[in-house]
């Protein structure tokens, strides 16, 4: 190895030294913000003021003692003249983190917020365009570091203007003390056997992103590449959709977006709320801890079934019947469904209840009459503004409320609010209201729909055939809709009718992953909790798994409401080896979508094709053999054989954990449960069953293959479904 520059190493120390100053500020602005809870207590204000002053000086407390122990910055900034475009930054050097830090609030920052303007050129200068940034410096911290000053072992600097400070491996992996090396290129290139290949020609930034995966995901602050960090600074107002291919960071890029909405306007997103949709518990555990790394806590991180969860799942659907219910026609048959309780035979019930020639009015000895004509053309008319069902209804006995004034003040002159409240709540109002536009629950809409065929078929007319409102009914009706087992499915329906009798609250941005799985129906429930928001929609066509996956962004975008969101591909990754994407191409070739095939920058990483007539046995030899590398290790088989092979794994002695237990160095895993997971090590075993799994079995495949970040190896028995 290079001895070490003795500037350099003069370097790292004076960064050590500013990162224990670092550290000490840190700890007093967690100190300042517990005091600041014990002196608010003391606040002169009224008590709902000092109530709400009271709970934000507490959450920011309880933010600060939350933070994730670790490096307090991985970058600097240092600023040329004014010639080279750097404005009021000139003269100036900033480190980057993953928070700002200071001494006092007046006080010129220690750390700026990686989210900040001035942190942008960190992500975006280039030597073609360095935005006034004359030296680019990445720090190279001792893997697992829970912050210790001793752990900075390496630094890098890249002079726009043409030369870069190298660091090289010691023989733990840690990063040595670095040297001056050769210069780029004018173009940004670098001259042969200078540096890698590797994302921006950097050690440092080739070393974070391959760093072996143990345990939930990683914020990826410090490896943000450009296109990246364009899609995370896009406007709150701006609905994006990314398609990414396996290793392109697409959900960390959901991830930090939303950080960084939250940071730029606080006031905004928080009015509204910010929520993260997964597709099942397992990611969102998977996920959990990069928010908090970024110094955000309290973001909602849900599924979409329990965002529609108005009772629990007790019931199951085949798939032809779940297929039908998420189809967006029943958008149609439910809405039908409903507003047939609305119209002519509820106004000639009521006119029978109370006579013929429409409703009397009581007003002490006086009655006010209100023809027929008049309450039909009140109930057309509402019907026609399309309103929410429940605003509907109110909106009928407002209207017959406005009629009778307005003959009730030529006669006496003006009423009182107190009289309008009477002739409201009069009993003959009441049940004509009740009677032409009746209160429902969202349950006894769908429960009839699905148990009545004579209902089904008035609503289906038209919109579903025969064979579809078959597998639609139940086949044994309950009772009532209280003693009904309702299928996953059936929350989808239910909460399409709620949406129609009342508009849930709006979120202020959704950041929404694997999204291609979701049902048209899904989406119209995402939708209803976005219509005053943006949306962060990400996914990739080629791994959609439900049997109504989407097969094309702009019909999915609609159902979602946002038919107008710029899709944006992101095919060059960092994470999964060029090996191992050249054979999920060779899958995705048989897939019916119109996706690019990805690429990586990596050229290291491992591929084993291992056929085999004891696949249990070659399994165990091939987790062995991943055991002796650094990283974890991931065994995704077909689900109904994940016992098999945990106890095969189990009688050879190796320890193989489930998929909720995110830290193990052994897993094994169902096909269906590897979406959004990532491994350095993969044992795909036997492809042919795991594509015999379910309708989309290939789709499957092309998720298991591309979970490796390092090696992958592929055990079969039977011929591979892809030669």
């Amino acid at each position: 190895m290079t001895s070490p520059d003795p500037l350099l190493i003069t370097s790292l120390t004076q960064e050590r030294a500013h990162h224990d100053t670092c550290r000490a500020a840190l700890a007093a602005m967690v100190d300042g913000a517990q005091e600041h809870v014990f002196t608010g207590e003391d606040v002169s204000a009224s008590g709902a003021d000092a109530e709400v002053l009271g709970y934000r000086l507490r959450s920011r407390a309880k933010e600060m003692r939350e933070l994730p122990e670790g490096p307090l910055f991985f970058g600097r900034l240092d600023f040329g003249g004014e010639r080279g475009g750097a404005g009021d930054h000139a003269g100036q050097s900033y480190h980057v983190g993953r928070r700002r830090i200071t001494e006092h609030p007046s006080a010129p920052p220690l750390v700026v917020d990686w989210r900040a303007p001035v942190s942008r050129a960190f992500y975006q200068a280039s030597a073609r365009d360095p935005q006034g940034v004359r030296v680019r410096r990445r720090f190279g911290w001792a893997p697992g570091s829970r912050g210790d000053s001793t752990d900075l072992t390496g630094l890098e600097d890249e002079r726009l203007e043409g030369e870069y400070l190298e660091v090289e491996p010691l023989a733990d992996g840690r990063l040595a003390d670095g040297h001056l090396g050769a210069g780029s290129l004018p173009d940004g290139r670098h001259p042969e056997g200078s540096l890698p290949a590797t994302p921006g020609g950097s050690r440092i930034l080739a070393s974070e992103i391959e760093r072996p995966r143990v345990g939930p995901m990683r914020d990826i602050a410090a490896t943000i590449q450009p296109d990246q960090d364009e899609l995370v600074r896009a406007d709150l107002t701006v609905s994006v959709c990314v398609q990414g291919a396996p290793g392109t960071g697409k959900t960390a890029v959901g991830l930090h977006r939303a950080a960084y909405l939250l940071y730029t306007f606080p006031q905004r997103v928080q009015r509204g709320g910010l929520l993260i949709l997964g597709p099942n518990r397992t990611f969102l555990s998977y996920i959990s801890e990069v928010l908090p790394a970024l110094g955000e806590t309290g973001v909602r991180q849900s599924t979409v079934g329990e965002e529609i969860a108005r009772h629990p799942v007790t019931g199951e659907d085949d798939e032809a019947a779940a297929a039908v219910k998420h189809d967006a026609r029943m958008a149609e048959v439910l809405r039908r469904a409903l507003y047939a309780r609305v119209g002519s035979e509820g106004a000639e019930g009521a006119e029978r209840a109370e006579g013929a020639n429409g409703l009397a009015v009581p007003d002490g000895s006086y009655r006010w009459r209100v023809p027929g004509e008049a309450l039909a053309r009140i109930v057309a008319d509402v019907r026609a503004e399309q309103l929410p069902y429940a605003v509907g209804r109110e909106r009928v006995r407002t209207r017959i409320v406005r009629y009778v004034r307005e003959r009730a003040e030529r006669r006496a002159g003006p009423q009182s609010s107190a009289w309008v409240q009477k002739i409201s709540r009069a009993r003959p109002v009441g049940a004509y209201v009740d009677a032409v536009w009746p209160k429902v629950r969202p349950e006894e809409v769908v429960a009839e729909l699905l148990a009545d065929p004579a209902v089904l078929a008035a609503a289906a007319d038209g919109v579903l055939d025969a064979d579809e409102q078959k597998a639609l009914l139940w086949a044994r009706p309950p009772r009532s809709w209280k003693s009904a087992r309702w299928s996953a499915a059936d929350l989808v329906l239910l909460d399409e009718v709620a949406g129609l009798v009342e508009h849930p609250e709006s979120y202020g941005h959704l950041v929404i992953d694997e999204a291609q799985d979701l049902s048209p129906m899904e989406c119209r429930a995402i939708g209803r909790r976005a219509v005053y928001g943006s949306l962060t929609v990400l996914g990739d066509l080629a791994q959609g798994t439900t049997p109504w996956a989407a097969r094309e962004w702009g019909e999915l975008l609609g159902y979602l409401g946002r038919p107008e969101a710029v899709v944006v591909p992101l095919t060059s990754g960092f994470r999964v080896p060029q090996a191992v994407v050249e054979l999920a191409n060779r899958v995705l070739a048989r897939l019916d979508v119109g996706v690019p095939p990805g690429q990586s920058l990596r050229r290291d990483g491992e591929l084993r094709m291992l056929p085999t007539d004891d696949v249990l046995g070659e399994t165990v030899e091939a987790v062995r053999r991943a055991l002796l590398y650094e990283g974890s290790v991931g065994v995704i088989t077909a689900d109904p054989d994940v016992v098999r092979v945990r106890e095969a794994l189990g009688g050879a002695g190796i320890e193989a954990a489930g998929v909720d237990q995110l830290g193990a160095r052994v897993t094994v895993l169902g096909a269906g449960l590897a979406k959004g997971l990532e491994y350095d090590h993969v044992v795909a075993v036997e492809p042919a069953a795991i594509v015999e799994g379910e309708t989309r079995g290939l789709h499957r495949l092309y998720v298991v293959l591309t979970r490796a970040v390092s090696r992958l190896d592929v055990v079969h028995a039977r011929p591979l479904p892809f030669e």
